[in-house]
Order: structure tokens, then C-alpha cells, then sequence
């Protein structure tokens, strides 16, 4: 509360500084939100074009599945899926937006050769290649999918941030700091309006003084001219 703040020069002139240093940090915040949400937007357009490419890949390679299965036979499809001996590797790094550290995800070892699933060719049949095409290419957005959702999360959750770093400074802060500075200088513009009726009041009363002072000594003067006149009488 202002009444809690002593009304001197020294903490009016804090208190300028602190209102400064916030306006500054309010402006660099807004710009900063403002900069997350256009990244934001970004990413977002993004993530919905990967969420359609997903819908679309899992339906193709659902279909896929299905046909192997009813043209080969669970049995052929579940001995080409155990075939496989390298699996997909995962490795995670990072990247900075705006302050924002977000995930950048990378694979290998996806997409495969028909040499590379394990199965051979006579092992397989064209069915069978089809859906384990269609699982990688929908392995892969997958992974894009994470990367992107993770990402989008992670700048969601900056934006949040920053939006009530700026209310708290626009709602809370700066509104307390003008009270307290109208505060004190209401109360020392009323402090001077004091010192300024006190030295009147003691120039006036000196005025008085020094007035009583000449009549008195004016009074002593024309005394001792009475009596000198009377003595040369």
C-alpha cells in the first residue's frame, strides 16, 4: 500500500527507477509474447498439416495391413515383421526459438531396403513390401508428429508465461509504483506548502519583532530628547 512507503526524495527517486526498469521490461515482454505467438502460428499451421499427413498415413497403412494379411495370412506377415533386425533409431537434440528450447528429433534406420528387413525376397511377396513401406513412411511422420506437438507445447507454455509476466507487470506492478509515487508527491508537495507557511510565519514574526524593536528604541529616543529639553530648561 502507498501509506506504507515513507515519502522522502530518496525512495520517490527509487521508486522512478524501479517504474523505468519496468516499462522497459514490459515493452521487451510484449515484444517477446507477441514474437511466440507468430512462431506459434508457425508451428502450428505445421502441426496441423502433420496431423492430417498422419490421419492419411495411418489409414494407408492400416489398408495395407489388411491386404497382406488377407492375400499372405497372419502367419507370412508375422514371420516378415519378425525378420526385421535393425530397428529405428531415435536421437534427440535441440534447437532455440526465441528463448524457447524445443526438441529436434532424428531418425535413421526408418526406411529400409528389401535386403534390410531380414525377410529376402522369396520370403515375401509384393503385399507384404507394400504395408512395410506404408509402417515406415508412417513411422516417420510419427516422429516428425513428436517433434512438432512437443514442440508446439513448449512454446504454448512460454506464451502462458510471458502473457502473465506482462499482466502482473500492467495490472499489478506499475499501477502500485504510480500510487506510491503519487503518494510521496502529494506528500511533499503538502510538506513544502508546510515549510513554506513555517518560514512565513517566522519571517513574519521577526518582521514583528524587529518593528516592536524600532519603536521601542524610537520611544527611548524621544524620551531622552524630552528630558534633555526639560534639563536645558
Amino acid at each position: 500500500m502507498a501509506e506504507d512507503v515513507k515519502p522522502t526524495r530518496k525512495n520517490l527517486m527509487a521508486i522512478e527507477d524501479r517504474i523505468e526498469l519496468s516499462e522497459r521490461g514490459h515493452d521487451t515482454l510484449e515484444q517477446k509474447r507477441d514474437g511466440l505467438i507468430m512462431e506459434f502460428m508457425d508451428i502450428l499451421d505445421q502441426a496441423q498439416d502433420v496431423r492430417s499427413e498422419l490421419s492419411e498415413d495411418y489409414q494407408t497403412a492400416q489398408h495395407k495391413i489388411n491386404m497382406a494379411r488377407a492375400m499372405e495370412g497372419d502367419v507370412a506377415v508375422r514371420g516378415a515383421a519378425a525378420a526385421l533386425k535393425e530397428h529405428p533409431e531415435i536421437t534427440t537434440q535441440s534447437k532455440n526459438i526465441m528463448g524457447v528450447v524445443v526438441p529436434q528429433i532424428e531418425s535413421s534406420r526408418v526406411k529400409k531396403t528389401l535386403d534390410q528387413r531380414g525377410y529376402g525376397l522369396l520370403g515375401s511377396s509384393a503385399r507384404i513390401d507394400e504395408a512395410a513401406d506404408a509402417y515406415e513412411e508412417l513411422l516417420e511422420t510419427i516422429i516428425l508428429a513428436a517433434e512438432v506437438e512437443t514442440a508446439m507445447k513448449k512454446m504454448l507454455e512460454e506464451i502462458e508465461t510471458t502473457k502473465r509476466r506482462v499482466n502482473a507487470l500492467e495490472f499489478k506492478l506499475l499501477p502500485d509504483l504510480y500510487e506510491n509515487k503519487e503518494y510521496i508527491e502529494q506528500k511533499l508537495e503538502e510538506q513544502e506548502r508546510e515549510e513554506i507557511f513555517r518560514l512565513k510565519k517566522i519571517k513574519a514574526k521577526k518582521e514583528e519583532e524587529e518593528k516592536k524593536e524600532r519603536e521601542a528604541e524610537a520611544a527611548d529616543l524621544e524620551e531622552s530628547d524630552v528630558e534633555r529639553v526639560s534639563a536645558d530648561d
